[in-house]
């Protein structure tokens, strides 16, 4: 079918996120998804006594995916009630089952046990491209972790650091938001078997006020559902705080990489490192010289727009009435698939720019040449004093030679020439100038805190997660 060009497209699903992330998400997967809960309840109501036959359940398994959707569609244009829609959808294919489909369960039983699936199963798909994120990161930074580099404190000059260690930053906040999904996965539940509002009064019912049977079938319900257990308590829904925490953790994945596309992009304008450029990628339709880190100001267009999500998700957990009310759906229909649809982006824009970042080492070694005679005045100061100087004439001149040599670079746009009035001046005769300021003497411990890091912080992660099987999508524009 030929594309509509009268209509607006979510350009989360016509330019940036991945086809696996949008099936999560799709119709296709909802609806179906409803439908293997129904079959899980038959099945639990089965087992437990109630008047439903295997035949209905394989009727009901046999038809769990082929969803007639004009159907399903007309239903609803005559019953305003989505679930109902569905229900009498699937008994039109399933005319044995049909009296069964739904038995005691209020709409939310398939509504909210299928968003607490997807929000699992979309988890780990986020983390995944995490991982791939953290390993490209680890690799960079084990192959630059001694390349001496200027650091900034305030975007200031500040004492140096190595490209590897700067990288180790990027990753650190990455291994944190990977820490973050790990520990939501585990304390993710099913809603389970709760009825109109939270109570199971309609199971109750069912099972002629059997108390066993009814909190059995909940147990039953959550573990045919792929869950080892359901949330303590409920109203109708589950805690709308649930989507909330599945959001801040998608946030703090968009955080990280705002922060490591922001860095990317001020290293790109100072000429020392560059997110991948392609042979024909065009920068500006003006400037024909440019390289924009357009990826990394994606990164951080979208970024933006997944960490403004978290918000809505708590002010839509805070504004739910007693055991439900309805102001929740059509925000929800909206927030939680364009949640991860954008972080899902976000993160493959991530793998694509830590693949393929370029270094430019001489523009890295020229900066910090032109800083580094201020940085080591300190350790200039110490070797004259050891070669017999007086450690307070000292001082004064070396303050005095560096407010003339930042007069030149400040006003007059020279180079940085401290150094070459030290070596002109006799108090510093005796001091090899040159030693001192190599940039590795000024770097401390950041070659080996790379190590220590991809020891003990990285491995231990790639090993865990060496058959997760991450796939790099495609950057489509």
């Amino acid at each position: 079918m030929p594309a509509d060009y009268t209509q607006y497209d979510n350009p989360l699903l016509t330019r940036y996120a991945s086809r696996e992330m949008m099936e999560l998400w799709s119709p296709q997967k909802k609806f179906s998804t409803w439908r293997r809960l129904w079959v899980a309840l038959a099945e639990a109501e089965a087992e437990l006594g109630l008047p439903v036959s295997r035949a209905q359940i394989e009727e009901l398994r046999a038809h769990a995916d082929d969803i007639d959707f004009a159907a399903a569609e007309n239903y609803e244009k005559k019953f305003r009630h989505d679930v109902m829609a569905h229900v009498h959808a699937y008994g039109d294919v399933c005319p044995n089952a049909r009296p069964i489909i739904h038995l005691g369960a209020t709409s939310c039983y398939v509504t909210d046990n299928t968003d607490l699936l997807l929000l699992r199963e979309g988890l780990e798909m986020i983390r995944s491209r995490v991982v791939a994120v953290i390993e490209r990161l680890a690799a960079f930074a084990e192959k630059f972790r001694d390349l001496p580099c200027l650091a900034f404190t305030h975007f200031q000059p500040a004492q140096p650091t190595t490209v590897g260690k700067r990288a180790c930053l990027w990753a650190y906040d990455f291994v944190l938001d990977l820490q973050e999904i790990e520990f939501r996965l585990s304390q993710l539940k099913a809603l389970g078997s709760k009825g109109t509002t939270g109570t199971q009064a309609s199971f109750l019912e069912l099972f002629h006020g059997d108390h066993e049977k009814a909190g059995k079938l909940d147990e039953l319900v959550c573990r045919k559902i792929g869950f080892e257990s359901s949330f303590a308590v409920s109203g109708q829904t589950y805690t709308r705080k649930i989507d909330f925490q599945a959001l801040a953790v998608l946030s703090g994945i968009a955080q990280s990489a705002h922060k490591m596309a922001t860095d990317i992009r001020l290293l790109a304008h100072r000429k020392e490192v560059e997110e991948p450029f392609e042979k024909e990628q065009i920068g500006s339709s003006a400037m024909a010289y440019k390289r924009n880190p357009m990826r990394s100001e994606r990164i951080c267009a979208l970024a933006r727009f997944v960490i403004s999500l978290e918000q809505n998700a708590a002010q839509t957990a805070a504004v739910q009435w007693l055991e439900r009310t309805l102001d929740d759906s059509a925000n929800r229909r909206l927030s939680l698939p364009q949640s991860f649809l954008a972080a899902d982006a976000v993160l493959i824009l991530c793998q694509n720019v830590t693949s393929g970042l370029v270094v430019y080492p001489k523009a890295i070694a020229a900066h910090l040449d032109a800083e580094l005679p201020f940085m080591a005045t300190e350790n200039l100061l110490m070797a004259a004093v050891a070669a017999g100087g007086d450690r307070q004439e000292l001082h004064e001149l070396i303050r005095r030679h560096s407010q003339a040599a930042a007069k030149v670079v400040k006003e007059e746009g020279g180079r940085n020439d401290l150094l070459a009035r030290l070596a002109a001046d006799p108090a510093f005769a005796k001091v090899d100038l040159d030693a001192l300021l190599d940039p590795a003497q000024f770097v401390g411990r950041a070659p080996r805190q790379v190590d220590e890091f991809l020891a003990e912080v990285i491995g231990p992660i790639a090993k865990k997660y060496a058959d997760d099987g991450q796939n790099e999508a495609e950057v489509k524009v």
